[in-house]
């Protein structure tokens, strides 16, 4: 089977949305752990997000209705779509710049283009190929980086590598398993079942770190819940349960340059070279699937 790169306007639209709200939140997040337990902060996110949803559902008058033998195929959407990707990434943020951690946190092209070939008997277009040995230079870059630096943090990259090939992994599942449920609800559910996980985790290990959050720590809180885990969450899954992963990952991977960016201007982080390198890669990798292949050429056409 073959990867279909085709990506229509209103799915540009719909990712530029996207590129722009989930890209400012590195630094927003990247603000939040500073103030608050990374766990116990993504969990308070998590969970004002799913009452965001819940009250749009109920404005639009959408049906949060499970079909029967539904819930342990959710549990196995939210697991690496949601629940690892969330609780793992938070952590590699409080250890990373958040450029860096949004540029690895987007190499989940790579690891879903590796598991749709090697596993799932995907054939990968040349161009896409491109993008993907594109995406895993800059990732190679980057890591080089936390390895050499005194003050590098090895472990949080490498968390921020598992979070992005378990949300790879989850990118295949979601247009492979059969489950015919709203978007709306399918992530409404998705949310709460993670929620329940990092309020557990949390508990196990932060608990002693708990406090309320007062005063200007609602912000980073209320951006999250409103903006990245209500309306971005929503478009996102309904880009992915329609493109293939590769497009769906490769065409996002704007994302990070706008979170290099905003850590420079919001939290003032200088990049690396190797941080600029990465981005030019990244963005090699984005005109791999949102640039329209070439058409090819009549014979007749040649040979005037």
């Amino acid at each position: 089977m073959s990867e279909e790169q085709s990506i229509s306007p209103r799915q540009l639209v719909l990712l530029a949305v996207l590129t722009l709200f989930w890209g400012m939140n590195w630094s927003v997040m990247k603000y939040g752990v500073r103030e608050l337990p990374p766990l116990w902060f993504r969990f308070l996110g998590v969970i004002f997000g799913t009452v965001v949803l819940y009250g749009y559902a109920k404005l639009r008058g959408a049906s949060l209705a499970v079909p029967r033998g539904g819930w342990p195929r959710i549990a196995l959407l939210a697991l690496p779509n949601m629940i690892v990707w969330y609780l793992v990434a938070i952590l590699a943020i409080a250890m990373l710049p958040s450029g860096r951690a949004a540029i690895l946190g987007y190499t989940m092209p790579i690891w879903a283009a590796l598991i749709g070939a090697l596993f799932l008997g995907e054939r990968l277009a040349a161009r896409t190929w491109l993008g993907v040995g594109c995406a895993l230079a800059a990732t190679l870059l980057l890591v080089e980086g936390e390895w050499g630096s005194l003050a590098g943090h090895p472990l949080g990259a490498g968390l921020m590598l598992f979070a992005a090939a378990s949300w790879g992994a989850g990118t295949h599942l979601l247009r492979r398993v059969p489950l015919v449920i709203d978007t709306l609800a399918l992530t409404f559910w998705m949310m709460a079942m993670t929620s329940v996980a990092l309020f557990a985790a949390s508990w196990l290990f932060e608990r002693h770190a708990w406090t309320i959050p007062a005063g200007i720590q609602w912000l980073p809180i209320a951006y999250n819940a409103v903006f990245v885990l209500g309306l971005c969450n929503v478009l996102w899954f309904a880009l992915a349960r329609s493109l293939p992963p590769v497009a769906s990952g490769l065409s996002g991977m704007l994302i990070p340059v706008v979170g290099v960016f905003s850590g420079i201007l919001v939290l003032g982080e200088t990049p690396t070279w190797t941080d600029a390198a990465g981005l030019c890669l990244i963005l090699v990798a984005l005109a791999t699937v949102v640039l329209p292949p070439p058409r090819a050429v009549p014979d007749a056409a040649r040979r005037i």
